[in-house]
């Protein structure tokens, strides 16, 4: 039966409306139009989420300081110590600390011996540690002298070094070593001791033996400890540093020197300003370098949700 005119119009309706739809107004248009709209629509979300995100990490570190802050202020209010300054006070010795120059040389020159001991400290710690989980003989004789040292006050560790090396750059790295190579070591035996056997078992099984398991299973596996085990070393080999710096003359002045001159001079707003510094450097340390490893490895583990 031939075709009328209205079924032919009516077949051809569809192709008509699909080359209409090439343009703005068909199928495709309707996508890409829809497309720029999510994007348009997704763009100010993310950048909310990534507020919120930081707002939320940022929010209670600052409500911690606003706290002490005004339980300070409270405190000087109330004259509860007739030594005691106001934070202003504090704020204006730093402010001054800045302006005559001595502030940033103060600083820096801690934070280069510190970060210069840090390293050595790795060097040796590192390979030590693992050296002791290989060598059973030599991890029962250093072990327990390791972790003797490690529980000495660093103010037990200056006289020995000053006595040994004089007054002098070397007496305050020498301090620094012994505070932070025992805590490295000890750190890494612990972290390979807490790696499971299976895993170990399974890279011998797959031809990892040697220094290519180690390489390629153990040091993996024991990633984490590691991470906490530097941590721990900067703080030991930075608590060791401001203890050489405030009992030794070393020719280049640091944090512990200031510390130093406020305890000599009776200002104690010197002496609050010094502790802010050290505490300051500390937390500066551990929010830019440590945290942000420490959650990439766990990240990497499928941990990283636990620990937020």
């Amino acid at each position: 039966m031939p075709a009328t005119d209205t079924e032919d119009s009516r077949r051809d309706l569809p192709r008509s409306a699909g080359g209409a739809g090439s343009g703005s107004g068909g199928p495709e248009g309707s996508d890409e139009m829809a497309s720029g709209l999510d994007a348009l629509e997704s763009s100010p979300s993310a950048t909310a989420a990534t507020s919120r995100r930081v707002l939320a990490k940022a929010a209670p570190p600052l409500a911690a300081l606003a706290l002490v802050l005004v339980l300070w202020q409270v405190a000087y209010a109330l004259e509860w110590s007739a030594s005691l300054p106001s934070p202003a006070a504090v704020g204006d010795e730093l402010a001054g600390a800045w302006s005559d120059g001595t502030l940033l040389p103060s600083l820096g020159h801690s934070l280069l011996r510190c970060l210069l001991g840090f390293a050595a400290s790795v060097a040796v710690g590192v390979p030590l540690g693992l050296l002791l989980t290989r060598v059973a003989p030599l991890r029962t004789v250093l072990g327990p002298i390791l972790s003797a040292v490690q529980s000495l006050p660093a103010a037990a560790l200056v006289p020995v070094a000053v006595i040994a090396l004089g007054n002098s750059e070397g007496a305050v790295y020498a301090v620094v070593l012994l505070g932070a190579v025992p805590s490295i070591a000890v750190g890494v035996t612990a972290a390979v001791d807490q790696v499971p056997p299976l895993l170990l078992r399974a890279g011998r099984s797959m031809g990892a033996t040697g220094v290519r398991g180690a390489v390629h299973v153990l040091v993996p596996a024991a990633m984490p400890g590691f991470v906490a085990a530097l941590r721990q070393g900067w703080t030991f080999g930075w608590r060791a540093l401001m203890t050489a710096e405030l009992i030794t003359a070393t020719p280049l002045p640091g944090i512990g020197r200031m510390l130093d001159a406020g305890r000599q001079g009776g200002e104690m707003s010197l002496v609050l300003a010094s502790v802010v510094l050290i505490l300051a450097v500390g937390v500066a340390v551990e929010s830019a370098l440590f945290s942000p490893v420490e959650r990439r490895v766990l990240h990497g583990r499928g941990l990283a949700a636990a620990r937020r």
